[in-house]
């Protein structure tokens, strides 16, 4: 039962504390890292305060009953309505009398300031907890350390909180391992001080044995915590087979990652002996898995120089016919490739590939491969050329790999934009007889037109089509997009023409729209009539998008008369019922009225009026008022009259329209 654990605790507790023997004033040495000190057991010197100062009447002043009790009253209120420095004041003018508060409000206190967050307070509280650890330890609740300690791990304070864990020892205050250690271990792996945990680590081991304290035995995360600072901080022998054996004295059972750190030690140091010794005491162990033990093994050698026994581990791994002994993390294959390639040893890669392939299984997963591990670790790396060179390697030699090998590459190259070494490899790999799937082409041609690469864009698209790959939808939207935005019309043309026929893509009329916008926007407008002509001789049919193109092109050239050619070309072809022909809607009759307003065309003008009224298309006259007053203003009917009597009767029947007789 909870109630009786936490009973034993305070049996514990009674029996190991120690009382206080001495009460001098001297500040003890671990208050020394807190600057400024916040809370110091000297008091000031007469040099800092005048003689009659308040500060020295309060510390020669005793405090009696009532002042204690209103103290203590006012530190409890001050913490309820969270008032700190209030509370703070109280506990130190308490303190300064060798008092202290109740129990309750001394934890409340330290947990209040725990729970702040901010560096000053946690100050505050470590100051409190050793003073009251060294003057009277039965007010502490181990509750009360483990939430001090748990906002140190938080902040990342490390030196306070070793320096706490140092206290209680030294005051014999002995909290269960549980309620404190794991904090020290995250500190430590956090700040890479295994040193430091390491001191600790013995000296809890000590406690715990003389002691006789089970409570106080560290755990199998701690045992490994001071392993891994033994194997990796100090690359101590003896020191890590030390912790060793006060875990078997401890009865704490090692487990995979102990075997590992050891592992790693004995192939850093060339103890092949040892490897063996421990490689069998595993097996007795019985673990289901030795991925941990191989990969730092693995590790070992790499960081020795012995890349020969790195690449035999892993063959060696292969060969048991157990792939979960070989499916490596991308750590240990990143190291293996650093190895080799501070060397420039490539050669060495390609070989440990070709080797590893003789003994996978013909129906390996490729992402578990040795070549896919160590090609993307080139990758991951920043060595995409590395990653190529090996593979030129193999190929050298007449190897090959998956194509699943191949795709890390052609993801960093496109991440890099470097679409034409990417372009390049597709190429190769379609001749190794090889083929990327849809979404790798997608991927690469996207890459290509963000590039601008357009020409690494369309050999993509042609390998795909050569491949005889049915769905090319989505990379021949994203050409003709890429192109429109990058204003490419002539490209785009070209391209449509070359796929047009390939029934495979769907090519529809506003595509041909795109190009012919894309032209007329660039003032290009014999291209525009050149593909619209390419248009209709390849059977699509124009509709009001590509005339309304036109039509903005031919006025932003002043080219009016074009549009009055349009105008006569196409009135025929409007639709009536709205199925067949053209759709005479609004947009394109504002574009044929102001064009032909601007041009003086009033004949065709009326026209367009006038099958606007049958098509019940609503017209706003103020726009054809302002670009008649703006181009015509000084057009006289009488001159014209003279001159052309149809023109001026269309003129007439304009400004009657218009309402500009009135």
């Amino acid at each position: 039962m909870w109630w009786r654990k936490e009973a034993s605790f305070m049996l514990i507790r009674k029996k190991f504390f120690c009382s206080s023997s001495s009460t001098s004033p001297e500040t003890p040495s671990l208050y020394s890292f807190l600057q400024p000190s916040i809370f110091s057991l000297k008091p000031k010197s007469p040099q800092q305060d005048p003689p009659n100062s308040p500060t020295q009447q309060q510390q020669q002043q005793t405090l009696t009953q009532d002042n204690i009790t209103s103290l203590e009253t006012n530190l409890h209120k001050s913490l309820l309505t969270n008032n700190t420095d209030e509370a703070w004041k109280s506990f130190k003018s308490l303190t300064a009398n060798s008092l202290f508060p109740s129990k309750p409000v001394t934890n409340s206190l330290i947990a209040h300031l725990s729970s702040l967050q901010d560096n000053h307070n946690l100050k505050r509280a470590f100051a409190s907890v050793v003073y009251v650890i060294e003057k009277n330890p039965k007010l502490l609740d181990f509750q009360t350390v483990h939430t001090l300690l748990g906002s140190m791990r938080n902040a990342n304070t490390a030196a306070p909180a070793f320096a706490l864990v140092k206290c209680m020892f030294k005051n014999r205050y002995f909290m269960p391992f549980e309620l404190w250690g794991g904090f020290l271990v995250d500190l430590c792996r956090k700040n890479s001080n295994f040193v430091a945990f390491l001191k600790v680590f013995e000296e809890c081991c000590r406690i715990a044995l003389d002691e006789k304290l089970d409570f106080m035995k560290p755990n199998i995360y701690a045992c490994n915590a001071a392993l891994e600072g033994c194997c990796y901080g100090l690359q101590s022998v003896s020191d890590a087979e030390k912790v060793i054996e006060t875990m078997s004295v401890l009865g704490v059972r090692p487990n995979e990652s102990s075997f590992g750190f050891l592992a790693y030690l004995y192939a850093l140091k060339g103890l092949q002996e040892k490897i063996v010794e421990l490689e069998s005491l595993m097996n007795k162990f019985g673990f289901s898995s030795q991925m941990v033990f191989y990969s730092s093994l693995i590790s070992g050698y790499v960081k020795l120089g012995n890349l020969e026994s790195a690449s035999r581990t892993i063959l060696l791994c292969l060969g048991g016919g157990n792939m979960e002994q070989s499916d490596f993390s991308k750590e240990t294959y990143c190291e293996v490739v650093k190895g080799f390639l501070q060397n420039g040893n490539v050669k060495g890669l390609a070989n440990l590939i070709i080797e590893a392939q003789k003994l996978e299984p013909s129906g390996i997963v490729v992402d578990r491969s040795v070549g896919f591990g160590i090609i993307s670790a080139c990758v991951n790396l920043g060595l995409s050329d590395k990653a190529h060179s090996i593979l030129d390697e193999m190929n050298a030699r007449g190897c090959s790999v998956g194509l699943g090998v191949y795709v890390p590459i052609l993801k960093a190259y496109c991440k890099e934009h470097r679409t034409a070494e990417a372009t390049q490899l597709v190429m190769d790999i379609s001749s190794s007889g090889l083929q990327l799937d849809v979404g790798n082409y997608d991927a690469l041609i996207e890459a290509s037109i963000t590039s601008q690469d357009f020409q690494s864009a369309f050999s993509l698209f042609r390998d795909m089509r050569e491949a005889r790959m049915y769905d090319l939808k989505g990379s021949y939207l994203t050409i003709m997009t890429g192109l429109m935005e990058n204003h490419r019309p002539e490209l785009m043309a070209a391209f449509l023409d070359e796929v047009v026929e390939d029934p495979r893509v769907e090519v529809k009329t506003h595509d041909w729209n795109s190009i012919i916008h894309a032209f007329c926007k660039a003032g290009r407008l014999e291209d525009a009539k050149r593909t619209l002509r390419r248009m209709i001789f390849l059977q699509f049919e124009p509709n009001d998008q590509t005339y309304l193109s036109l039509i903005n092109g031919y006025v932003t050239a002043e080219q009016y008369f074009s549009v009055l050619m349009m105008w006569h070309e196409i009135k025929r072809k409007i639709s009536t019922d709205g199925q067949k022909g053209i759709k005479f809607e609004h947009n394109l009759v504002d574009a044929f009225l102001y064009a032909l307003v601007k041009g003086g065309f009033f004949d065709a003008v009326m026209q367009v009026v006038e099958k606007s009224q049958e098509m019940k298309v609503f017209v706003d006259k103020w726009k054809y008022k302002q670009a008649f007053m703006e181009n015509h203003k000084k057009l006289k009917v009488a001159k014209l009259r003279k001159r052309n009597f149809k023109k001026m009767e269309a003129l007439i029947a304009f400004k009657n329209w218009a309402g500009l007789n009135a």
